[in-house]
């Protein structure tokens, strides 16, 4: 039981001490950033979806 404490301890003194967190600025700019980087990448997503169902909509009819 002793070493469950001990761990418990070492975790706490590490999350509070030795992390070094970032400003609330640096947490906004990081979000916004991860926000538009994840926006962009699912309209390329979107925009790769709707050109080869149309390339494959165009192979399907040729071949009807």
């Amino acid at each position: 039981m002793s070493r469950i404490v001990q761990i418990w301890k070492e975790t706490t003194d590490e999350l509070m001490n030795k992390v070094t967190w970032p400003t609330w600025e640096e947490l906004r700019s990081s979000t916004l950033i991860v926000i538009v980087a994840s926006i962009l990448f699912a309209l390329a997503i979107a925009l790769i979806d709707k050109v080869f169902g149309f390339v494959m909509e165009i192979l399907y009819d040729l071949l009807k």
